[in-house]
């Protein structure tokens, strides 16, 4: 296997972190400020974490890596708009777990205009929301709504020595999540090395497959690559599913042989900073499909390359849904898996006995990315620079009313696509699907 590195894209830009935090304060009303607080460490056992992975839209605004820091943004403030609490510098806590950047890292590093370290939060954090009316956070966390009501109670209580607390609190995560849904030419060149590191790592596990390995073995060739490339590792929880285990939509135990005549599906993706890679590739064991596994997954990929050729600016995923959905159903009948007329078993759903999930979903951050689907009760169409997958795939069940030959067969082909003003690009293609492609790589390595 090649070793070959490839070359890291820039990172984001300090301006354009600038220029996000501007957007979203000129989004807020008059006498607003918004709180939002960095993940923290999470224990895994006892003296140990799991990896830190900072919070997604904490992330988008800072680019800050730290845990346990808190953002304010206060429009109008002479100050500095922008206040960061972090870490505090401790030279017995950095000799075990690394040099912090304390705040005036914060500032000469990431463009903060002002930071503090937390043990002055206490002392500080009340009269910096001394006057805002609203206060935007994300109202899903716990933490911080308890945080903004004792600084909403600090400031009720210091109401006759002039103090203004906040009358309402308002949710931050749409407004960030509707900016988040578009990527900039920073954050797609991210995106590209993400999906070319994630076919790569497909790719090898491809050329390695073979009876009498484990699906274990497949998943150390991912990550390594995934590794090996700079990036932080899997995206999320990797799945290699061979034979029947690849019926079970989320299957990560990976534990079980790989047989000779069976399928393997792999759906795995890297992260690299913080962007994730999502494909999901299913081939032969031994390199070779046989004739009814080919007559399968030929349905599959139609149906797949048909949805990724629809996407482009205007068209909405209820739209590719609907013609992956079309594709599958004819697909099933034509092999006997369903019966009656194409538009009844659409109609009454009888396809859905073998493929339960959409077709797409937002990729970016987080490998399910934010974003809403519908606006005012419509499906949204989509624009230039939105990222999505296309996944379709066709679960048959070992069960007795199935004819013998496809039985226990899970199949899925999914690639990560950009949405271009032209119409879009493939940001997976270095990984093959089509099955001439897949058997000369498999027998050729």
């Amino acid at each position: 296997m090649s070793r070959e590195r490839l070359p890291r894209p820039a990172p984001i830009g300090l301006e354009e972190y600038r220029a996000r935090r501007r957007a979203l304060m000129d989004a807020l009303p008059p006498r607003s400020a918004v709180l939002l607080p960095a993940a923290a460490l999470v224990t895994r056992s006892r003296d140990s974490d799991f990896p830190f992975r900072q919070d997604s839209d904490f992330h988008y605004l800072t680019g800050f890596p730290e845990p346990d820091a808190l953002l304010l943004l206060l429009p109008g403030r002479a100050e500095g708009e922008c206040v960061l609490f972090c870490q505090d510098r401790d030279p017995t806590m950095e000799a075990w777990t690394g040099l912090r950047l304390g705040a005036e890292g914060a500032v000469s590093r990431y463009g903060i205009e002002q930071a503090f370290e937390n043990g002055e939060r206490e002392e500080r954090l009340a009269a910096l929301l001394d006057g805002r009316e609203t206060l935007y956070l994300p109202l899903d966390d716990e933490a911080a709504l308890a945080l903004a009501e004792s600084l909403r109670g600090e400031l009720l209580a210091k109401q006759r020595q002039g103090a203004v607390a906040p009358r309402a609190f308002a949710d931050v995560s749409a407004l960030i999540h509707e900016r988040r849904l578009i990527k900039s030419e920073a954050e797609l060149a991210l995106l590209r090395h993400a999906a070319e590191i994630s076919a790569r790592a497909h790719r090898r596990a491809m050329a390695l497959a073979a009876p009498g390995l484990a699906e274990y073995h497949l998943q150390a060739e991912l990550e390594h690559e995934f590794l090996w490339q700079g990036a932080s590792g899997p995206a999320y929880a990797s799945i290699v599913g061979g034979g029947a285990n690849a019926c079970v939509l989320h299957y990560i135990e990976n534990r079980a042989p790989l047989r000779d005549g069976d399928l393997v599906l792999i759906d795995a993706g890297a992260e690299f900073d913080l962007y994730a890679g999502d494909i999901t590739r299913t081939f032969p064991v031994n390199g070779r499909f046989s004739a009814p596994q080919r007559a399968l997954y030929e349905v599959v990929l139609r149906a797949q390359e048909r949805a990724v050729a629809a996407v482009r600016p205007g068209v909405t995923l209820v739209e590719i849904h609907d013609g992956v959905v079309r594709d599958l159903t004819a697909g099933l009948i034509a092999l006997g898996l369903l019966e009656g007329d194409l538009d009844a078993c659409i109609a009454e759903q009888r396809y859905r006995r073998f493929y339960l999930h959409s077709t797409s979903h937002w990729l970016g951050l987080d490998v399910h990315d934010v974003g809403t689907y519908r606006r005012e009760g419509q499906a949204r169409p989509l624009e230039p620079g939105m990222v999505i997958t296309v996944e379709p795939g066709l679960y048959l069940p070992d069960e007795d009313d199935i004819p013998e030959a496809y039985r226990g067969i899970g199949i899925r082909i999914e690639d990560d696509v950009a949405v271009t003003a032209e119409g879009h690009e493939v940001l997976s293609a270095g990984v093959p699907k089509r099955v001439e492609e897949i058997e000369a790589l498999m027998v050729g390595s």
